[in-house]
C-alpha cells in the first residue's frame, strides 16, 4: 500500500514565510517518508497514512507563530503500491508529453 499526500504548512505572517516553511520541511526528515517540495506545498509518500499524519503533525508543530495554517490532502491507496511519479507518468502518457511547461 502507498499513501501520497500534499502538505502545506504556513505561518500567518507578513513577508516571507520561507524560513518557517523550511522548518516544516526539515521536520519530515525524522520520519520514514519521501518528499518533494514545490512552490505550493510538499508532496509526501509513505507506506501508510498513519506515517503521513505523524509527519504532517510534526511539520505543523515545527512552525513558529501565533497562527499556523496547515492543509493536508491524502490519497491512501490501500490496494496498490503506485507512487506519485506513477501518477504523473500516467497523465503524461495521455498527454503524449511532459506535464509541465515554462513560460
Amino acid at each position: 500500500m502507498t499513501a501520497i499526500a500534499l502538505l502545506s504548512v504556513a505561518p500567518v505572517i507578513e513577508g516571507s514565510m520561507s524560513g518557517e516553511v523550511a522548518k516544516a520541511v526539515a521536520a519530515l526528515d525524522d520520519f520514514d517518508v519521501s518528499y518533494e517540495t514545490n512552490p505550493m506545498g510538499t508532496v509526501i509518500e509513505a507506506d501508510d497514512a498513519d506515517t503521513i499524519f505523524a509527519a504532517a503533525a510534526a511539520a505543523h508543530d515545527a512552525v513558529d507563530g501565533d497562527r499556523v495554517s496547515t492543509v493536508l490532502k491524502l490519497d491512501d491507496k490501500r490496494t496498490s503500491d503506485g507512487t506519485a511519479a506513477d501518477k504523473v507518468a500516467a497523465v503524461e502518457e495521455h498527454l503524449g508529453r511532459e506535464a509541465s511547461r515554462e513560460r
